[in-house]
């Protein structure tokens, strides 16, 4: 198989993996490296978060710099980062909006509303086109072992990674979300 295994269900990141690895054993259960590459298997679930997040930062004028400096990364959950900003990090701020991002499906749940419209229009629809035209999105790739949602298109050279200068504290809080993802 050449194509994309696109993985859209909850929990994202641990299903690339599981699909990664699964593909690549042989009847016995023993890995033989015959299946699917790395790069093939992306996940989707980290577009809903970056759109709730997003939401916020309209609603909220604290959160504003989100919407055109801020990033989102991690796993669909609470091992979720949002950054209100790249260049101008505030943690606290950053951990609110994180808070109420990760949340937010809990206050629809709350209101009388199931929460499923906007996952499957925000991590499916919408970024898995963005992903086969080529263009921006949030989305987890394997990066170090592990599938990690990060912002990331596909060129004509392969996968390519948004690579960017990161405030310590928000490193640390990036590193201890690859580490919980690992332990899974």
């Amino acid at each position: 198989y050449k194509g994309l295994f696109c993985v859209v269900s909850d929990p994202v990141d641990p299903l690339c993996r599981a699909v990664l690895l699964e593909s690549n054993r042989d009847e016995n259960g023993i890995l033989d490296g015959g299946g699917l590459f790395p790069h093939q298997v992306k996940g989707f679930g980290l577009g809903v978060m970056n759109a709730r997040a997003a939401y916020y930062a309209k609603k909220d004028s604290r959160f504003a710099e989100f919407l055109t400096d801020g990033r989102s990364f991690g796993p669909h959950g609470e091992d979720l980062v949002i950054a209100n900003s790249i260049s101008h990090y505030d943690d606290a701020l950053s951990r609110e909006l994180t808070n109420l991002a990760a949340h937010a499906n809990l206050q629809m749940r709350r209101i009388g509303f199931k929460p499923f419209v906007a996952p499957a229009f925000s991590s499916g629809a919408l970024s898995i086109l963005l992903a086969l035209r080529g263009e921006w999105h949030c989305g987890s790739v394997f990066l170090g072992g592990i599938y990690m949602g990060v912002k990331n298109r596909f060129t004509e050279n392969g996968l390519e990674t948004e690579i960017l200068p990161l405030p310590d504290a928000l490193h640390a809080r990036i590193r201890t979300a690859a580490e919980n993802l690992r332990m899974i």
